[in-house]
């Protein structure tokens, strides 16, 4: 699938692509290949999906427009978080019913610990940290929110605790927020190194990954699908789609069944102790309950990342980027009249849900997408999920439910309302923030 309204050789200026190593460029396809299985997006998930099904032995070939982690997955905030947004335990009861509930309840609690197995096993270098997340409170009505979930999903074993005054203070470096919540099973990754760590574990055993390869059509004749890129071909027994925000055409209706949405981020060179010193010293990561949120983490040399939610042009440009600024000085005036050395962003993929989709709209064919800014953790499960469905799962047995592909309603309106809704949201936000 080819990346909408971006070049596929144009990688972002971002910090994780500044400060990873040099990458093995995959050559593009060139020629037939027989293969058992195709996945199609070299992210998260599609490279999760061939590791663990190369690992049992099986083919895979990897198709991408780009490259490994040229998406979203080398692009996003690295922020290892557990449990699904949006949706507290309550409320996925009543979407998902009793089996289903509970094993994807248990699922995303352990989804960052799962991920950081994997990075352990495969000695992956991705400045891999497992400090805890705190996520902080914008108001009162979110600080009584939080003390309800944390008693629903402490009853799941989440060990999340509510902090406050000095306490919060000494922590998260900011007087912005007068409580937040810990969960300890988070954590922060450099996205583009594990992208490339995953891919590198899953090509020695034996996948063939090839990049500036979108698939260009995709059909099933006899049993066997076959996807055609511009120079070349791949005949397989399975094909798993893994292209979340980056959805196109290729497959009918499954663009419509998600809202792409564009988090941006900035970061700074390595910061003087005196600077930086106070941020969130015991390396946990940061974001708060607005509805365009922040979310923030201090690296190892002390460059300090910050995001939120930017805002995409007609030409595939990218603005907010001064709202950006403006809302860490506020919320570290620290930082203030510091240099923002890199500027860039990516998109994701939210469902209508807000919960992970898995797809199987004909045999041998899986699509897995949504993960609605929980993507670093929950796209490791999901690749995982949909190499145990080719390796003969049950669905039925699965960590996600499979259901049909449905449109969004009114999808179209949504995506061409979606930079004044920001606007409106942001307007809100600061009301109540003031």
């Amino acid at each position: 699938m080819s990346p909408q309204g971006e070049a596929a050789a144009a990688w972002p200026d971002s910090l994780w692509r500044s400060t990873a190593p040099d990458q093995t460029q995959h050559p593009p396809l060139n020629g037939h290949i027989d293969s058992d299985v195709l996945v199609i997006g070299a992210g998260f998930t599609g490279l999760n999906a061939a590791l663990k099904l190369s690992e049992a032995g099986t083919s895979v070939t990897v198709l991408d427009a780009g490259d490994v982690g040229w998406g979203a997955s080398g692009r996003n905030g690295g922020q290892v978080n557990p449990m699904l947004p949006f949706n507290s335990p309550d409320m996925l009861s009543q979407l998902l019913g009793a089996t289903y509930f509970e094993r994807l309840t248990t699922t995303s609690l352990n989804s960052a610990d799962e991920l950081f197995d994997l990075i352990r096993s495969h000695q992956i270098n991705c400045q891999a940290r497992q400090h805890g997340w705190l996520r902080v409170n914008h108001n009162d009505r979110s600080r009584r929110k939080s003390e309800t979930n944390i008693k629903d999903w402490n009853a799941f074993g989440a060990g999340m605790t509510l902090i406050e005054g000095d306490q919060l203070f000494k922590l998260s470096g900011t007087q912005a927020y007068s409580s937040g919540v810990i969960t300890p099973r988070g954590g922060a990754v450099q996205p583009l190194m594990l992208a490339q760590g995953i891919g590198a574990a899953a090509r020695r055993n034996g996948a063939v990954i090839h990049g500036t390869s979108p698939v260009l059509s995709l059909d099933q004749q006899a049993g066997k699908w076959e996807a055609k890129t511009e120079n070349g071909s791949v005949t397989a027994d399975w094909v798993v789609v893994a292209t979340n925000g980056y959805t196109d055409s290729l497959l009918p209706q499954l663009s419509k069944s998600i809202i792409p949405i564009t988090p941006i981020q900035i970061a700074t060179g390595p910061l003087p102790e005196d600077v930086i010193g106070s941020i969130l010293p015991e390396g946990h990561t940061i974001s708060d309950s607005r509805r365009i949120i922040m979310y923030a983490r201090r690296e190892p040399d002390n460059r300090m990342v910050y995001g939120g939610m930017g805002k995409p042009g007609p030409k595939g440009e990218i603005t907010g980027f001064d709202w950006l600024q403006r809302d860490v000085e506020r919320v570290f005036p620290q930082l203030k009249g510091v240099t923002w050395m890199h500027r860039w962003g990516g998109r994701i993929a939210f469902t209508d849900d807000h919960l992970p989709h898995l797809h199987e709209p004909r045999k041998g064919l899986l699509v897995g997408l949504g993960y609605n800014g929980r993507g670093v953790a929950m796209s490791n499960v999901m690749g995982r999920v949909m190499a145990e469905r080719v390796l003969g799962a049950d669905p039925g047995s699965l960590a996600f439910p499979v259901t049909q592909i449905k449109p969004i309603p009114m999808r179209g309106i949504k995506v061409m309302g979606m930079n004044s809704a920001i606007w409106v949201m942001r307007l809100m936000d600061y009301l109540e923030t003031r």
